[in-house]
């Protein structure tokens, strides 16, 4: 084992603690077994320092245990959690730094107690199998976590898009042309940009690009729409004027490595999505809707023409609301519909400022059908959209379980390619009283106005017609409660 590596030290430090431990010696008796200060030897078992060959051997004799035994990497008995997890190289890929957290800190809490921390390594890893929870889950998680800590607003990459666009001459208050962001990439960082159906590679099909460095060439799928096709090259420019070398080399995840893949990528879909749809410009658009004093759907419709974007990167440019409205308990979500077999299922969800309802359930529940986000389908697929045609609604929700209600805005599409499900998009905001100040509409009568809950399981809402399954979480609930108060009457008889 290399004592100069940080895990290593680590790894080192545990084992003389538990050594220690084992043989019930003090610091100062263990430091005047091997002639070593209290200091130097509490440093140690921190990982922070690492001793040389003769004080090893040293620390080995005082610890009663061999060189050989001392200089293990292998971690026994109950730190064989913590071996594994440092062995893995998790901590040094954990994100630390984007959350203010210093990695010595996080050695110092495995060191000062290992015992404990192993037993809650143990617990999470056997969640993550029980669930599928893979490493990749913790860095799309951990991205989506420094989205909501910072409100998913960034002035640097705003900064950056504001620079490229004047730079460039992106139009401001129009749809930014396809053929100009192509002709960027091939005039300025040296692109090929071909449309391929990738024929000779069937697996690859759904593919919506590939970008292969060794040729510095974009494949584009020739299925893809012009918004798609925009929002694929605003990512490409996003790589190539932010220098940001690790990425992935197709449209969406076949692989992860590592998580700053991960957050590059949201990265680069934030720059492309600003490239598209200017802030100022957006800024006033926003000032203009809230204005109304009562609730136009058009007005939406509008703004997706005057982009030529989809409704979800419109919705991800509301991201503003917070930093520029004052706006910031809302949220995002994203729902596919498969018509076939008539499932719901939440892929894409983002919440600012607190965890809001609604929310994700991954416990085969059945999400409550007078959402927005379902109704919006539900009519889709009844009123035979076809690709290009889109559901555009509101609804104001209170929750039976909370009281809180949101102001709900939803789009809903048929999904583009490769998909054949629909989609809908919604941004939800807490309609509390400052909200109703600054958007002026939301007083308007005609406002549909629900109680919602979460899902049917969950819901208490005995008569409502929109209900597919029975309450059956309240019903436990119910049976528990009465099981808990006739045992509270024998206990008292």
């Amino acid at each position: 084992m290399n004592l100069t590596h940080q895990n290593s030290k680590i790894i080192f430090g545990l084992k003389v603690r538990q050594l220690r431990i084992e043989k019930d010696l003090s610091f100062k008796q263990l430091s005047t077994a091997a002639g070593m200060s209290v200091s130097y030897l509490n440093e140690i078992e921190k990982g922070k320092k690492s001793p040389k060959m003769d004080k090893v051997k040293t620390l080995a004799a005082a610890l009663e245990t061999t060189y050989d035994e001392l200089i293990s990497p292998v971690l026994k008995g109950k730190l064989a959690a913590v071996g594994e997890l440092l062995h893995s190289n998790f901590l040094n890929e954990l994100p630390l730094d984007l959350f203010g957290i210093e990695l010595s800190k996080v050695v110092e809490i495995i060191a000062n107690s290992p015992s404990r921390v192993g037993a809650f390594i143990s617990t999470l890893v056997e969640l993550s199998r029980n669930f599928e929870f893979k490493e990749e889950n913790f860095y799309f998680n951990a991205v989506r976590a420094y989205q909501e800590l910072h409100y998913n607003y960034f002035e640097d990459i705003e900064q950056s898009i504001d620079k490229f666009s004047k730079t460039y001459k992106l139009p401001t208050t129009r749809a930014v042309p396809v053929n100009l962001l192509a002709s960027i990439l091939k005039k300025h960082f040296g692109y090929q940009i071909v449309e391929n159906d990738l024929a000779e590679y069937p697996e690859l099909k759904h593919l919506r690009s590939i970008f292969i460095p060794k040729k510095k060439q974009l494949i584009l799928n020739p299925q893809l729409n012009e918004k798609q096709k925009a929002l694929q090259l605003g990512k490409e420019l996003a790589y190539n004027y932010l220098k940001l070398k690790e990425r992935i080399h197709t449209s969406s995840f076949l692989k992860v490595n590592n998580f700053q893949i991960v957050l590059n990528n949201y990265i680069a879909g934030y720059f492309a999505v600003g490239l598209l749809v200017n802030l100022e410009t957006f800024k006033k658009d926003l000032q203009y809707f809230f204005e109304q004093p009562t609730w136009d759907k058009s007005y939406l419709l509008q703004l997706l023409l005057k982009y030529d974007v989809s409704p979800e990167v419109l919705f991800q440019r509301f991201n503003i609301l917070p930093h520029h409205f004052g706006m910031p308990k809302m949220f995002f979500m994203r729902m596919i519909h498969d018509p076939a077999v008539d499932t719901f299922q939440i892929d894409k969800e983002l919440h600012l400022n607190r965890q809001h309802e609604p929310h994700a359930n991954n416990l085969d529940e059945h999400y409550c059908r007078r959402w927005l986000s379902i109704s919006q389908l539900k009519n889709l697929t009844a009123n035979g959209k076809t690709s290009g045609q889109v559901e555009v609604g509101l609804q104001l929700s209170k929750y039976t379980e909370t009281e809180d209600e949101y102001i709900c805005f939803t789009i809903a599409r048929p999904a583009y390619f490769p998909s054949t499900k629909n989609v809908s998009v919604t941004i939800g905001l807490l309609a509390d009283t400052e909200l109703k100040e600054k958007m002026k509409f939301l007083g308007d009568p005609s406002i549909p106005r629900k109680r919602v809950s979460v899902t049917c399981e969950r819901c208490p809402i005995m008569d409502c017609e929109e209900r597919i399954s029975p309450p059956t979480a309240i019903e436990k609930r119910e049976h528990k409660f009465k099981m808990e108060k006739a045992l509270n009457r024998l206990m008292k008889s």
